[in-house]
């Protein structure tokens, strides 16, 4: 039953909206016990009903909202990632890997014209963004699954030297990123902190003040 719950919740988060019967073909379910376990978490606040479809609830959001990939992560990252944001007028956000690709734990705006807009909390990436590449850098290499580019190690080797990644417009056209690794108390890298921007906006410019912010993040967790 916990399985069957668990994937009509990934299958409400795919297909926000859908119906009963989209959703139990989803599963591999019938319709009668995806019926009865979409009532029972509608009944909990895991789910809502929406005219003749499901969403996913609030009581959903509120645990999720709780997770974080280490104890104090957001709370160390939240007043510097703002004020880059507002240095910079751009895209900031924090992210982690997560079964192979980019996870945006926590995003915030700055004002500037044209800025790429704030991904939502939850969102995920390629691996090979800035953000993913800069911790697959330090990480063993089975990580991400799968084959790497056969460039990636000579890749990878100059983003440890310099302690920064970039994206130009390599995953989504618009849309450049440059990242850096934020590191726990023993050194590994937990999470990466990245800008995100338009073309327009030098990323080599951008580097000092990110990983200013990235070493203050750092300190932060360390302390912790």
């Amino acid at each position: 039953m916990l399985a069957g719950a668990f994937a009509l919740l990934e299958a409400v988060e795919r297909a926000e909206g859908a119906g009963l019967t989209r959703l139990a073909a989803e599963c591999g379910l019938p319709k009668t016990t995806a019926y009865r376990l979409l009532e029972q978490m509608a009944e909990l606040g895991a789910v809502e009903r929406r005219g003749g479809g499901y969403r996913m609830g609030p009581r959903i959001f509120r645990l999720g909202q709780g997770w974080q990939p280490h104890p104090g992560l957001r709370a160390a990252a939240r007043g510097p990632a703002r004020r880059l944001a507002a240095l910079t007028g751009a895209t900031v956000t924090v992210n982690v890997l997560r079964e192979g690709r980019t996870l945006v734990v926590d995003s915030t705006t700055g004002d500037r014209a044209g800025a790429v807009t704030r991904p939502p909390d939850g969102v995920t990436h390629p691996w090979f963004t800035a953000a993913g590449k800069v911790l697959v850098a330090e990480t063993p290499p089975q990580l991400p699954p799968g084959p790497l580019p056969a460039t990636w190690q000579r890749e990878a080797a100059a983003i440890r030297a310099r302690g920064v990644a970039f994206d130009r417009q390599t995953v989504l056209a618009g849309v450049c990123c440059v990242a850096v690794p934020l590191h726990g108390p023993n050194g590994t890298p937990l999470a990466s902190l990245a800008v995100v921007t338009d073309p327009a906006h030098s990323l080599d410019r951008l580097v000092g003040a990110v990983q200013q912010t990235g070493r203050a993040i750092s300190t932060a967790l360390r302390g912790r």
